[in-house]
């Protein structure tokens, strides 16, 4: 049997994040952009109403949902504030991360007052060298006893500049490629770690930016899994957060959208309605029926992690698709409003900008390829 439809629980649930995102969130969306500021007073809201730990068990402080409510999630705070729902997607990668892999003061320290949103944690696997081909990191950790020491650097982290702490992915075995990878909890405030600050084009609120360890001490305790296997816990973790976040930009996509119809069918010219001229409602049929199409694979997408089903196909194909079909569509709108699109008057430029860096975030749409024709065509033939 299908059912293309939402629990009474879920259509509840959709329906509070909805009001939410747009009597809170929304009015102060381009706020945070113009300051350059982490939307701290945001965040402690979506903790309140349990958006900071969505997938996280309620024993560790988080709300204890599945992949398709934590979906729900992302594509309404999407509508409100695209940046804010970085507390639904990178909480839900790391928090997932910590929860299967890490030891119990890790859960303790970090794990639970990242939940209640206390606390900010990166995720950091990207360097200078080396960001698809995550395998190929040059950052190490040796061990010492009861201890690692840390050093190398990470570029492109969300939250580099105002994050706790931080998972950090470095190289125990430096022969080894994906089996020689080890993730670590890093307090951002060791001795030894540096932070710069990017200027982004887009996503300014969330700190982005580099981080540097320089012979960083981190106790056993704060490694997070076995050695080795830390490659693999963030692979499958993306196939989580890959789908959100083409989730999280439909949601500003369908908002976007819904801004373009109130105004073409208020705005005249020539004696009439915009919306009456093909040339302008057609443009809007088209990315809505794209975005329809897009939002409910992702949904399927996260169907399939809840039954434990196979899916890296699928988040692949939503990664790529979901961020480049609603930056078409917000740019449409934005061109369909003329000049006053254009101008910071209006939250549809912000939304352009900051879409635009979830193309290359968490996999950029060529490599998204790339794990679909590995998966399709098969293994044997992929170019690594």
């Amino acid at each position: 049997m299908l059912d293309f439809s939402f629990s009474t629980e879920q259509e509840t649930m959709r329906r509070l994040f909805r009001d939410f995102a747009e009597s809170v969130l929304l009015p102060r969306y381009r706020e945070w952009d113009a300051k350059e500021e982490f939307p701290w007073e945001q965040w402690n809201r979506m903790a309140e109403i349990g958006l900071t730990g969505m997938t996280i068990s309620e024993q560790y402080g988080g709300a204890g949902m599945g992949y398709v409510e934590a979906g729900i999630a992302a594509e309404e705070v999407g509508r409100g504030d695209f940046n804010c729902a970085y507390a639904v997607i990178l909480n839900g990668l790391v928090g997932e991360i910590l929860e299967r892999h890490g030891g119990d003061r890790v859960k303790k320290e970090f794990l639970l007052p990242m939940a209640k949103g206390e606390k900010l944690i990166a995720l950091a696997l990207t360097e200078p060298g080396t960001g698809s081909d995550a395998a190929a990191i040059k950052t190490t950790a040796v061990r010492e006893g009861d201890h690692y020491i840390i050093a190398g650097e990470k570029s492109g982290i969300s939250l580099a500049t105002v994050a706790h702490a931080a998972v950090v992915f470095a190289k125990t075995d430096p022969e080894q490629r994906s089996r020689g990878v080890t993730a670590f909890l890093v307090p951002l405030d060791a001795p030894g770690v540096a932070r710069s600050a990017y200027q982004d084009m887009g996503n300014r609120p969330i700190g982005r930016g580099s981080l540097f360890f320089d012979r960083v001490e981190i106790p056993l305790e704060y490694r997070v899994g076995d050695e080795g296997q830390g490659f693999y816990g963030a692979m499958n973790g993306f196939d989580f957060s890959r789908v959100l976040i083409a989730l999280q930009c439909i949601g500003a996509a369908e908002k976007t959208l819904e801004e373009t119809v109130e105004y073409v069918r208020q705005r005249q010219a020539f004696g009439k309605p915009l919306a009456a001229f093909e040339g302008v409602s057609f443009p809007i049929a088209e990315h809505h029926a794209k975005l329809e199409m897009a939002r409910w694979y992702g949904y399927r997408a996260l169907w399939l992690r809840d039954e434990n089903l196979p899916h890296t196909t699928e988040a692949a194909a939503c990664k790529w698709l979901g961020p480049k079909l609603a930056a078409e569509a917000i740019h449409d709108c934005l061109l369909l409003h003329g000049h006053y699109g254009y101008t910071r008057d209006l939250p549809i430029e912000q939304r352009l900008r900051d879409v635009i860096g979830l193309e290359i975030g968490d996999g950029t749409a060529h490599t998204q390829k790339i794990v679909i024709g590995r998966e399709v065509i098969g293994r044997e033939f992929r170019p690594y």
